[in-house]
């Protein structure tokens, strides 16, 4: 089974520390402890507020098919022309890992008539995807993604809850530097009409374009406000703006939209060149970015997207949603990761092997009853067994050996305190979960 993306091409790497063939594919990372613990605060913080904002979890399948990304995505984004895995299966059925979550997502509604349960669907969703692209910081071609999906109102009020629950979220995670970024792409009754003005006016600009806009300019050109060659910045800079030639309907709801978010106590900043780069968005579109993350500043964004329901085969159903990275979260609250590392309680060390049984009853008691235990099989010294638990960091070490057995005494330490006492092993669970628990 071979997988596909354009542009791609084989490049060596060296043997440094183990074969070739088995090392980390580029661009596709373990991780471990201590960013774990990072990882494990960020979903733990997600799950709780989307779930308070009424919002239930769904998993889609890491492999969809091709087809679900070119009609929902679009056949002239970046992400389908560019950046897809994909493959044919041994009944040569084209299929693509996904690059995004949001198209999985709508599938699944239609396929299960999940609307039919109810007409209001709240869902989010927490997975890895893919895209072949350029590896950098924050930027990975495995990189994982947390998002919230809203069907079933075109109201913009619902927009800009999602936006606040958004930076709410940010404000819970205690992020710093964080700025709203605000914008409409239209709809299909203003969207064309300002495609011909925008296609007009990059005539002139044609030759000055990098090759890839140049090749936008033919198949959608919205998509030039969205590159990230820096000549072609300063050139769309003069381009006319959507923002200039909305519909009334479309004009309404980004004004509604703008009142709605100060309800909520948003600010935030309108910007008319923000576009997004996936084709099914509509109307309003944002981002939120901080400053603590260089050029690629974007934390998340999202958008609504009413028609792309009907894109995929189903019914009308509008929907507004909003897709984050892990990695970029992650990388802000690194220097805070001391934080979220689990506290140990305790750390058993054993003198000598007459104890082990004994410690050995004694841990699994405690980590049943859900305290956190650490204990050492591997018969080192004591001196070696204490140094190791200082650098666990471990609030109490409980000293159990042949000696104590026989006085039927455990000898506790704090480390904080480097006090010590005697606990009669008769009543050491119980005194031991007073203190622990």
């Amino acid at each position: 089974m071979t997988f596909d993306t354009v542009g791609c091409s084989c490049q060596k790497r060296d043997h440094r520390q183990i074969d070739m063939e088995i090392r980390s594919v580029k661009g596709m990372n373990d991780i471990f402890e201590p960013q774990i613990h990072i990882w494990r605060h960020i979903e733990d913080q997600v799950r709780k507020h989307f779930e308070s904002f009424c919002y239930t979890e769904i998993k889609t399948p890491v492999v969809e098919s091709t087809t679900l990304f070119s009609r929902g995505v679009g056949d002239s984004t970046d992400i389908v022309q560019k950046e897809m895995y994909t493959f044919e299966d041994r009944n040569g059925e084209k299929l693509s890992l996904r690059p995004e979550g949001t198209a999985p997502v709508v599938r699944a509604l239609l396929e299960h008539q999940l609307l039919n349960q109810d007409p209001i669907q709240r869902l989010y969703y927490w997975g890895p995807m893919f895209r072949y692209e350029r590896p950098q910081k924050g930027r990975y071609r495995q990189f994982h993604q947390y998002g919230v999906e809203y069907f079933g109102s075109e109201d913009a009020w619902v927009g800009a809850e999602v936006i606040a629950m958004v930076v709410k979220l940010f404000e819970k995670l205690k992020l710093k530097g964080l700025a709203v970024r605000l914008g409409s792409v239209g709809c299909d009754q203003c969207r064309p009409s300002y495609k011909t003005i925008l296609s007009e006016s990059l005539k002139s600009l044609h030759a000055q374009l990098c090759s890839d806009c140049q090749n936008r300019t033919q198949k959608n050109p919205l998509r030039v406000f969205d590159c990230k060659n820096e000549s072609c910045k300063k050139l769309v800079g003069q381009l006319p703006r959507i923002l200039d030639h909305l519909c009334q309907v479309c004009g309404d709801h980004f004004a509604k939209l703008q009142g709605a978010l100060g309800e909520f106590g948003v600010s935030y900043r309108v910007d008319s060149g923000l576009v997004r780069g996936l084709d099914y968005y509509m109307r309003t579109v944002f981002e939120v970015t901080s400053q603590d993350l260089g050029a690629q500043d974007a934390v998340g964004g999202g958008g609504r997207y009413d028609k792309l329901s009907e894109d995929l085969g189903g019914k009308p159903v509008p929907a507004v949603g909003f897709a984050g990275g892990i990695e970029r979260l992650a990388m802000l609250l690194e220097s805070r990761q001391t934080e979220f590392q689990p506290k140990l309680p305790l750390y058993v060390v054993m003198p000598d092997d007459q104890g082990v049984g004994t410690c050995a009853r004694l841990v699994s008691e405690l980590r049943l009853l859900g305290i956190r235990a650490d204990i050492d099989y591997s018969g080192r010294s004591m001196k070696s067994q204490m140094k190791r638990a200082d650098r666990s960091g471990a609030d109490y070490v409980l000293i159990l050996g042949g000696q104590e057995i026989s006085k039927k005494m455990a000898v506790l330490r704090n480390m904080k305190t480097k006090a010590q006492e005697e606990i009669p092993l008769e009543t050491l669970v119980d005194d031991l979960k007073r203190r622990l628990q």
